[in-house]
């Protein structure tokens, strides 16, 4: 293991803080798929996910400077990342102003009449796409706090600590997502309700239809599991809404995004860390 892997973030920060350009470099590789991850939930598309993941880091690189040590590197990151997101442009599929009613609707469009054999990988994509967007269709700040809660699993406080805001108004909008989601996933989402009527395998061929998977370019189901994939499909079993949004892979922030801020990097003038 290098030493930059054994190193705490903590020990990252402190030496990245006093102009050491590598543990600059390796303190944003450790954080980069976490980054990625909420920016791709909050985005629900990957080449938007990417660009918000590089303006991300490197505006965590340039406000190094900034962090006083008051709450944990790892939550002051999420609080420069979740404050990008909500203040960014809205993305492709954000663009589209999907609620719950509409949603369902697309949804039901084009199902095949019954379960057809596919290949598990197509099934995959379009449950990981369909998760995705499902996100889009709450607004914002209902959409954060339900991914530091009921996704990411931050205690109440750190969340608000994240979104700058009263641990009961956190809580407040946890609660109001969590419903809005369990009671679309209970009308619409076999893996949540065994009788409700859309399932992955009978979306595939309307999905392919539609150009929104390719077999062989599978975005998101290509990505590793998790470590925690097999309790996460028991509790699918269980038909707990949160544990399919839960089941995403342990997605890896793409190699170029990291690769382009090394790059910066090595042309920043390193005062500005201090």
């Amino acid at each position: 293991m290098k030493a930059s892997e054994r190193d705490s973030l903590e020990e990252l920060t402190r030496r990245a803080r006093g102009g050491e350009r590598a543990a600059l470099e390796a303190l944003i590789g450790r954080i980069a798929d976490d980054v990625y991850g909420i920016a791709l939930r909050m985005t629900a598309n990957v080449a938007d996910a990417e660009d918000a993941t590089q303006e991300i880091l490197l505006k965590i690189a340039s406000r190094l400077g900034s962090f006083r040590g008051e709450s944990s590197i790892s939550t002051w990151a999420y609080r420069v990342a979740v404050n990008h997101l909500l203040e960014r442009r809205r993305s492709r599929v954000e663009a589209l102003s999907l609620d719950f009613d509409r949603f369902g609707a697309d949804l039901l469009e084009g199902l095949e009449p019954t379960p057809q054999p596919q290949e598990p990988a197509l099934a995959e994509e379009v449950k990981l796409g369909c998760t995705l967007a499902m996100l889009t269709c709450l607004d914002r700040p209902h959409r954060v706090a339900y991914l530091l809660g009921e996704v990411f699993d931050l205690p109440a406080r750190s969340a608000a600590d994240v979104t700058q805001v009263d641990a009961a108004v956190h809580r407040q909008r946890l609660s109001r997502a969590r419903r809005q989601v369990e009671a679309f996933t209970e009308s619409y989402c076999s893996l949540v309700n065994p009788d409700a009527p859309c399932a992955c395998d009978r979306r595939v061929a309307r999905a392919q239809e539609l150009g929104r998977i390719k077999r062989g370019e599978l975005a998101l189901a290509a990505h590793r599991r998790r470590e925690l994939e097999a309790p996460v499909r028991e509790m699918e079993q269980l038909h707990a809404a949160a544990a399919v949004m839960r089941s995403h892979p342990r997605y890896r922030a793409p190699e170029s995004a990291v690769a382009l801020l090394r790059e910066a990097f090595r042309s920043f003038d390193i005062e500005i860390l201090r």
